[in-house]
């Protein structure tokens, strides 16, 4: 494994982390996802990334999580840095959704219970509501750390005209923003032109979700929706209308390079976000150990030659295959 310091901490991250927000759920195979959270460990992935709605059912990745890390971990928690998060909706009634006061540290002494830990590494607000006071939010996020429930904090999907002011009270709480949490891919550029800059000047580490476009660059779609898929559920965050025929062409584009290159789709898409040397690390979903291995080769080919950069910039800087 490869580790970066995470901003102007002493904090390292591997460059994959394992996200648990699909595969992990109480309608998954607990044995499945307990090997991939031991195989990810194993390989020296040492970041889990969680949040309190992550399942479904809701709160269960974390429920299983914690499982896991008693049944087969419980001897490591100090060699893993463990993340959670509020924000998005959770519970009935008012209170269990959004970005208040209340919802943060309830979320947070809920996750511990789940979870069965004392703390979390870091705890981020998972988005701005758009009504929340952002000094609400990042107050909440502090008092997270005075109590000692969290040892760090970070935001998730801020936009760029209220991410400086987080950043800006958190730092004069002596509370600084250790991770900033995006969403970024070839084909999903936006956060890389608006958000990282701002949290690269803050010194706030920066860290990536779905890197292969919820499949897409895995090039699972050149022939079709497969059933199964993500794109298939109606219920998944991949849309049929998101399979786009632009986005499918460019993925086989993209593809006739990864193979020069000795690499899968995926491996060349993971390798291409974390060429942004702002880039703490990359959060990596999966469904089974083959496929955690096979992300994992990505760190054996990180380097791309300036022609390569070039002929995959002229397939990818087209607005129309944008998220």
């Amino acid at each position: 494994m490869i580790y970066s310091y995470c901003g102007n901490s002493g904090i390292q991250l591997p460059k994959l982390s394992l996200g648990l927000w699909h595969n992990f759920g109480s309608v998954d195979d607990f044995s499945v996802a307990t090997q991939m959270v031991v195989r990810a460990f194993d390989k020296g992935i040492c970041h889990f990334d969680l949040a309190n709605n992550y399942g479904p059912e809701p709160g269960s990745a974390e429920s299983n999580f914690g499982r896991i890390l008693k049944n087969d971990l419980a001897s490591h928690r100090d060699e893993m840095f463990i993340s959670s998060k509020a924000g998005h909706d959770m519970w009935p009634g008012v209170y269990g959704d959004g970005s208040s006061r209340k919802n943060i540290i309830a979320s947070c002494d809920q996750s511990l219970k789940r979870m069965g830990l004392d703390y979390v590494d870091v705890f981020y607000s998972h988005r701005y509501d758009g009504v929340t006071p952002v000094e609400e939010t990042m107050e909440a996020l502090i008092q997270l750390v005075r109590q000692g429930k969290a040892l760090y904090v970070g935001i998730s999907k801020y936009p760029p005209h209220l991410q400086q002011k987080c950043y800006d009270i958190l730092r004069e709480a002596h509370v600084p923003c250790l991770l900033s949490q995006y969403r970024c891919s070839m084909i999903d550029p936006t956060a890389q032109r608006e958000n990282f800059q701002i949290a690269a000047d803050n010194g706030s580490g920066i860290i990536c979700f779905s890197p292969l476009a919820q499949g897409l660059l895995t090039g699972k779609y050149d022939n079709g929706i497969p059933e199964g898929s993500r794109a298939y559920r109606s219920t998944g965050f991949l849309q049929t209308s998101q399979v786009t025929p632009e986005r499918v062409e460019a993925v086989k584009q993209l593809a006739v390079i990864a193979k020069e290159r000795g690499q899968s789709m995926a491996q060349m898409a993971l390798a291409w976000v974390l060429n942004d040397k702002r880039v703490t690390s990359l959060i990596i979903g999966t469904s089974s150990v083959v496929q955690l291995d096979d992300n994992l080769k990505t760190l054996e080919n990180l380097d791309f030659s300036a022609e390569e950069l070039k002929r995959i910039d002229a397939i990818v800087n087209d607005p129309t295959i944008w998220f």
